[in-house]
């Protein structure tokens, strides 16, 4: 029977209409996760809430223990994970407050304890990360989301940046001559550690601002907290939908 977890990023600190059961520490050998693990139920559906910044968003994108986050999801059980994060607009169908299922990652990142293997293990195994998300959860997210008449794109690339800085206009520009749709600072290496341990797992991203040279204000920290309500707002009514369609 599937298990999913919500891994929460910035401005999901705490997963809008999950019902509390129990919260639990799981201690791993590559260290403790960024906060406890909500054990809950949305609209009656079991879940697992993880918030990836942390409980008060303390935690910066570069100093994530990704790899304590994700085994310890798979040490309760967790099979499918659906992971939130906001992110920029590179391509011109990437409005603010849209949201967007991507189905490919580049990799920009740097010093992130990027794999399983090594030190702690004897042997090492490689990943077929042809296609880094989950097929099945993608499909049912693009569904749901359309079932519900939201702003969504069903495909894009994901371009995973350092952080916790911005993007020079230049860097944007290389990224979308690269085939970036969004950026984000979170996609990796949670994706490709999921995919080591056998996790089912894709994205939502939430578009929160238009990436930097996109627009000829610049950056607006204020409409970008704005952005993030609305597109909460619209991510808890996915996620309801999701689970009420099962795995």
């Amino acid at each position: 029977m599937a298990k999913t977890a919500i891994i929460g990023g910035t401005g999901v600190t705490n997963m809008p209409g999950l019902t509390l059961n129990y919260r639990e520490m799981v201690k791993t050998i590559y260290g403790a996760p960024s906060s406890p693990l909500i054990h809950g139920s949305i609209n009656g559906c079991e879940v697992i809430f993880l918030a990836r910044h942390g409980r008060r968003h303390t935690i910066p994108p570069h100093l994530i223990n990704y790899r304590a986050n994700v085994k310890a999801l798979q040490e309760v059980g967790v099979t499918h994970v659906i992971a939130l994060a906001a992110v920029g607009g590179i391509a011109e169908n990437c409005d603010e407050q849209s949201l967007v299922i991507p189905d490919q990652i580049i990799d920009y990142t740097y010093d992130r304890s990027h794999t399983f293997h090594g030190a702690k293990h004897d042997k090492f195994e490689h990943i077929d990360f042809t296609e880094p998300y989950s097929s099945p959860i993608r499909q049912k997210l693009i569904d749901s989301a359309k079932s519900l008449k939201l702003p969504v794109v069903t495909e894009g690339v994901y371009g995973a940046i350092q952080g916790p800085r911005l993007e020079t206009a230049a860097e944007i520009k290389r990224m979308e001559n690269d085939g970036c749709t969004v950026v984000g600072m979170t996609g990796m290496p949670e994706a490709s550690l999921a995919r080591e341990l056998g996790l089912e797992y894709a994205c939502c991203a939430m578009v929160v601002n238009r990436a930097a040279g996109k627009v000829p204000s610049g950056i607006n920290f204020q409409q970008i907290e704005k952005n993030l309500k609305g597109g909460v707002d619209q991510v808890q009514k996915l996620i309801t939908e999701v689970l009420g369609r099962g795995f």
